[in-house]
């Protein structure tokens, strides 16, 4: 799949700040799973396997003060809650499923942990029917 076309460009424009963080970010889901889909739709970029595992977004999940210059919203689904300082907000809207969302800012924090918590993420979309 391509993960950076002319939708995800347009997606961006109000954000241009946050595109290569994007970029470093869909690159290293292509690496680890290249059979992902994306999505791009009016409010959220989603990747998929037999369900959407990630949803990258500018959802505001944390005061305006609060927010870096140039960021966006990852959400993860989730078959358990995530406590981590990294969590910006967490919901458990169907028994045994959390949305997770962890406001990005830089490329430093597509770390080890960030990436096995978006590997939970894509395993548990796979294994709902």
């Amino acid at each position: 799949m391509d993960f950076m076309n002319p939708d995800v460009c347009m997606f961006f424009d109000p954000h241009p700040a946050a595109l290569p963080l994007y970029e470093a970010f869909a690159g290293k889901i292509a690496e680890r799973f290249p059979e992902t889909r994306v999505r791009v739709q009016k409010t959220q970029i989603t990747f998929s396997n037999r369900r959407v595992y990630a949803c990258v977004s500018f959802l505001r999940v944390k005061r305006k003060a609060e927010l870096p210059g140039s960021w966006f919203t990852l959400t993860l689904g989730l078959p358990d809650p995530l406590e981590s300082p990294r969590v910006a907000a967490k919901t458990e809207p169907y028994p045994g499923r959390w949305t997770t969302h962890i406001v990005l800012s830089d490329p430093t924090e597509l770390d080890v942990e960030l990436l096995a918590w978006v590997e939970q993420a894509y395993a548990f979309a796979e294994s709902k029917a």
